[in-house]
Formats: structure tokens, sequence, C-alpha cells
């Protein structure tokens, strides 16, 4: 569905991605996990178009978006869970599921998903008139991520949907991605927390200082020498 090739991106004198090359297949969760500056939000960024390649192709479903305008992504199937939620404060729960679905024109369909949403996560139907600024910060991700289920995604990305979340909501959150794939959702899962990302992937690719080091399903990643002493805090 998607397939990244020798992609490389700069910020100035930056090299931010050095040529790497990633692949997510239909009906697949793939996770992109390393530290912090790795350039894992740089590889989202360039997929929506927010950050400018310098080099290499991105093709999603055999058409080539590399570079091309982030207005025309969501229209594609590309769809963004950004790092940090940017839910739309000042508006209620189901104003902002609802800016998920604008460019769906069908009402019964688009009513149908709203209640998909609100059994996926029964807090948001409990608040659905509250403001979303006055949410808790693992509602604000709840929101986020059913804000972009609304706008009906081929492919649905998350960029660090555990950060900041108090580890009994970092559970529920991985337990809604799980439900969402099975369900049919293809997934590219950025992610900070190694052990909860690579237990939800299929397959999983390590990034360091803008390169792939290592890839491969998650559960082989998972009891990686490098990996668990890197990432998973463990050693054997």
């Amino acid at each position: 569905m998607l397939t990244i090739n020798n992609l490389s991106v700069h910020y100035g004198g930056i090299h931010a991605l050095k040529g790497i090359n990633l692949e997510v297949p239909q009906n697949k969760i793939v996770t992109l996990i390393g530290a912090n500056g790795a350039g894992k939000s740089s590889t989202l960024k360039s997929i929506m178009g927010l950050a400018k390649a310098s080099g290499g192709s991105i093709k999603f479903n055999g058409e080539d978006i590399v570079n091309k305008p982030t207005t025309n992504m969501v229209s594609k199937g590309l769809v963004l869970v950004p790092e940090g939620r940017r839910v739309f404060s000042n508006l209620t729960v189901e104003e902002n599921l609802f800016l998920g679905a604008y460019l769906r024109k069908n009402k019964e369909e688009i009513t149908k998903d709203l209640n998909w949403v609100y059994e996926l996560f029964p807090r948001l139907k409990e608040r659905v008139w509250q403001k979303a600024g006055t949410l808790s910060g693992g509602e604000q991700q709840m929101l986020a991520v059913g804000r972009a289920l609304m706008s009906k995604p081929k492919l649905l990305m998350m960029d660090e949907p555990s950060l900041g979340l108090a580890p009994l909501i970092v559970k529920d959150i991985f337990g809604i991605i799980k439900e969402i794939h099975r369900n049919g959702m293809t997934i590219l899962l950025i992610e900070q927390n190694a052990k909860a990302a690579l237990e939800v992937a299929d397959y999983g690719y390590v990034l360091e200082t803008g390169s792939i080091t290592l890839e491969g399903p998650g559960k082989e990643l998972m009891v990686n020498d490098e990996v668990q002493k890197a990432y998973l805090g463990e050693h054997k």
C-alpha cells in the first residue's frame, strides 16, 4: 500500500533522513521505533507533504506522492493523528469528530462511522457536548484518533499516540489500535514506547539518526538483543 524508497530529508544543514526504505502492506500494523530525534516524525511529515523530501520516492497505492500538497493527502485516504493530539479545544467532542468527515458527503455513512467511534470510545460518547480543551490528555488522544477515523482513511498514521499518558491509558490506546486493525485498518505507528508498539505490530523498523538499522516482524524485534538493550531496558 505504502512504499518508501531511498527517502532523504534535509532541514538546512541537518540530514534528518538518510535514504530510508520502508513498506506498509495493506491490512498490517507497521511500527517505526527509535529514540527522540531519530527521524520518526520527519518520516510521517514527508509522507503527508509537511516536510520536503530532498530525494527518493513515496508511493501510495502505486502513485508517487512525494512532495505533493498536504491538502491532497486526506482525499487520497492518508490520515495522520499528529503528536500532541491537536484537537480543536474550543469545539465540542462531536464538532471535532464531524470535522474529521468534512470531505465526505454520505450522511448515512458518516452517522454510521460516528456511532462506531462512540462504540470504540464510550468516554467520548459520555462527553459529546463537552469542549475538547477540557478533556483529559487520554480523552483528547481518543478524540484525535476518532476524528481521524471519521475521514474513513485507507492508511492511518499515528505519531506518538502514547506520549505523556498514564500507563493504564496507554494500555487502552493500544487496545483500541488492535481493535481498529481488526476492522481492516492499515496502520503506520510511530512510537517511543517500543515495547507497546512491537507487541501490536506485524512488522517493525528501527530508526537511528536518520537511518534504518534493523527491521523484521514485531515479535522477532522484541527478542532482538540490540533492541532489548537500546529500547526495552533489558539484557539477556
